[in-house]
């Protein structure tokens, strides 16, 4: 069953000429594959004519409801009719070449702002990472000199202490060689006295 199709006539008004919102219009009404026109009119509105079944149309208003820089839906008016049946595409209706030209230039200066802002933006966001990533830096290079004066001190103690215990080891190993020797000493005196006394 075919759906019935209906006419919508939308006026949105807001932040919509020399935006680019006609071009938006355009591409949404096309992909709902809605038939019709959008233009321009005075003094700062836009006029939005479409047919279509009526679930397409509501869904196209909402997809309308646009709040995002530089366009910004205020309003919208719509009024319902019948469908004419007169339209074969959606298209833009435009206005005199030096009106229209005047118009993308004001859309292309907007646009160049507001990659400008973003521009300085990044920049700002790049140099506070840069003076940051500097600082960490500076620490790290601090904190490389303290592990390497760390290990540095700790190697000499450790260099100390081996040979501490090198020179221990040895004075100990001559101290038992000289324990043995009076050990032996004291058995020959202990052996001699035994066989005196037997």
């Amino acid at each position: 069953m075919i759906a019935m199709q209906i006419r919508a006539i939308i006026t949105a008004s807001g932040n919509v000429q020399r935006v680019g919102f006609r071009d938006i219009v355009e591409s949404i009404a096309r992909r709902m594959k809605l038939v019709g026109f959008v233009e321009n009119i005075k003094p700062y509105d836009v006029k939005i004519v479409c047919e279509g079944d009526k679930e397409t149309i509501d869904s196209f208003v909402k997809s309308l409801e646009i709040k995002e820089y530089p366009v910004n839906v205020e309003k919208l008016d719509i009024i319902f009719s019948d469908a004419s049946g007169g339209f074969t595409y959606f298209e833009i209706k435009r206005g005199d070449m030096a009106e229209e030209l005047g118009e993308r230039l004001d859309m292309a200066n907007s646009n160049m702002k507001g990659m400008m802002q973003k521009q300085d933006l990044m920049i700002e966001k790049l140099e506070i990472n840069t003076s940051i990533l500097k600082e960490n830096t500076s620490v790290l290079k601090d904190n490389t000199n303290v592990l390497k004066t760390f290990k540095y001190e700790t190697n000499e103690n450790l260099n100390k202490l081996t040979n501490i215990m090198t020179k221990h080891d040895v004075e100990a190993q001559e101290q038992i060689v000289n324990l043995t020797k009076e050990m032996s000493g004291v058995k020959d005196r202990l052996t001699r006295l035994e066989c005196a006394m037997s």
